[in-house]
C-alpha cells in the first residue's frame, strides 16, 4: 500500500534567515543570526547557510554564536512576516492537492497520488512547487519524493539547499543502509550513544539487529526501529492533524546545578520562544509542562493547569518559575530543559467562549 503513494516533504532553507536576506539585500552573502542580541540572554532561532559553516545552530546561546563569528548580523525575530509567507507557500501547496500536513512554518508533507492537476510523476510536481515558490517569494525549499513520510523527510534533507531527491522502491534498502544512524527518526543523542556502543553507525548495522533484541533494548520503540531500517512505515499525509502541544527545550553547554542563576535565564528564553509560536500559530492553552533531565539521563516533568487559557511570555513564564522553584535538590546536575504548553485551542475559539460565557452570565 505504501509503495503506491506519492508523497513530498518540503522544507524551506534557513526559512527565517532567508526572509530576511530576502528583505534587505545587504544581508545576502553574510552570517546571519535571527535570534536575541549576543549581548543579552538571547538564543538563535536559526541562522543562514553562511553563519552554519562556523559551527552555528539553533537554540545556541548568542553569546557563543558571536564568539564562532564576531562578523554575524543579528536579526530579531518578525514572526507576522514569517507566517504571512508560511501562508503564501500553503496557497502553493493547495494548488495541487488538499491532502497537505503542516509540520511548522517552513515545512509540510502532501499526498499527490491523486493530485489535482492529474501530473503522472511525484517529481514533476515538486520542481513545479520549488519553482513556484522561488518565483512568488524569492525563497528557496529542498524536496523529497518517496512512497512514504518517514522516506521523503529524508530525501528533502539529503541535498540542502535547493535540493531535490527521489528514493525509489529499488534504491531505498541502498539509501537507508548507508544513512548514518543519527538520521534515523526516533533517534537522538542519548539513543544514538546506546547503539554505537553496540557498534551500529549506520542502516546497514541497524538492519542486522532482530527484532527480539531491538526490543529488549528498547521496548516499544525497538519494533519502529526495526521497521525504519527496512523503510517500512504506513503513517497517512493527515491535513487536519491538530497540535496537542507547543514546546521548547535545549541541552545546556554545560551540567548545571539546580540553584544557578543561569537556568533562570535560560527558562525565560524558552518560555519567550513558546510564547512567540504560540503567537504565530494563533494558539493559547491552559497547562504548563516543565521538564527536566539530569546528568544521569534521568527525567522528571512537572506541570500545572490554569483557570483561563494564556500565551503570554509573562504568563507561561510566571507558571513555570513557580514549577521550577518546588522541585526537590537531589544533588544532580541538570543537563536538560524544556517548556510545553498544551490543551490548544485557537485564540478565535477562546474569544468565542469568552462571548458566549458572558452571555450565559449576563442575559437571563
Amino acid at each position: 500500500m505504501d509503495k503506491k503513494r506519492k508523497i513530498i516533504h518540503i522544507d524551506m532553507d534557513a526559512f527565517y534567515a532567508s526572509i530576511e536576506q530576502r528583505d534587505n539585500p545587504d544581508l545576502k552573502g553574510k552570517p546571519v543570526i535571527v535570534g536575541g542580541s549576543p549581548q543579552g540572554r538571547g538564543v538563535v532561532a536559526t541562522c543562514s547557510y553562511e553563519a552554519r559553516k562556523y559551527g552555528i545552530h539553533s537554540a545556541m546561546p548568542c553569546k557563543t554564536a558571536y564568539k564562532r563569528c564576531p562578523y554575524a548580523v543579528f536579526v530579531r525575530p518578525r514572526f507576522e512576516v514569517y507566517k504571512s509567507v508560511s501562508d503564501e507557500i500553503r496557497e502553493i501547496f493547495y494548488e495541487y492537492t488538499d491532502l497537505v500536513e503542516p509540520l511548522s512554518l517552513d515545512e509540510a508533507y502532501l499526498d499527490v497520488t491523486n493530485n489535482k492537476m492529474n501530473i503522472k510523476y511525484a517529481t514533476d510536481i515538486a520542481k513545479r512547487i520549488k519553482k513556484e515558490i522561488y518565483e512568488k517569494t524569492g525563497l528557496t525549499a529542498s524536496a523529497g519524493v518517496s512512497y512514504n513520510k518517514f522516506l521523503a523527510k529524508l530525501a528533502s534533507d539529503y541535498k540542502k539547499p535547493a535540493g531535490l531527491t527521489v528514493i525509489r522502491e529499488d534504491n531505498t534498502q541502498k539509501f537507508l543502509d548507508n544513512l548514518p544512524i543519527s538520521k534515523f527518526f526516533g533517534v537522538g543523542k542519548v539513543t544514538q550513544k546506546v547503539l554505537k556502543n553496540l557498534g551500529i553507525n549506520d542502516g546497514y548495522d541497524l538492519r542486522q539487529l532482530e527484532i527480539n533484541e531491538l526490543e529488549s533494548i528498547f521496548k516499544n520503540r525497538g519494533y519502529l526501529f526495526y521497521q525504519l531500517a527496512r523503510g517500512i512505515d504506513h503513517r497517512e499525509v493527515e491535513p487536519h492533524r491538530e497540535r496537542k502541544s507547543i514546546g521548547a527545550e535545549t541541552t545546556l553547554i554545560e551540567n548545571l546545578d539546580i540553584e544557578d542563576e543561569k537556568l533562570i535565564n535560560i527558562l525565560d528564553e524558552l518560555c519567550e520562544e513558546v510564547s512567540q509560536r504560540a503567537e504565530y500559530l494563533n494558539k493559547c492553552g491552559r497547562t504548563v509542562v516543565l521538564k527536566v533531565k539530569y546528568d544521569d539521563f534521568t527525567q522528571i516533568t512537572r506541570s500545572v493547569s490554569v483557570n483561563k487559557e494564556i500565551s503570554s511570555h509573562e504568563d507561561i513564564r510566571t507558571n513555570i518559575y513557580n514549577l521550577f522553584k518546588n522541585i526537590e535538590h537531589n544533588h544532580k546536575e541538570i543537563r536538560l530543559i524544556g517548556v510545553t504548553l498544551s490543551n490548544l485551542i485557537n485564540k478565535e475559539d477562546v474569544t468565542n467562549i469568552t462571548i458566549f460565557e458572558y452571555i450565559n452570565n449576563n442575559i437571563k
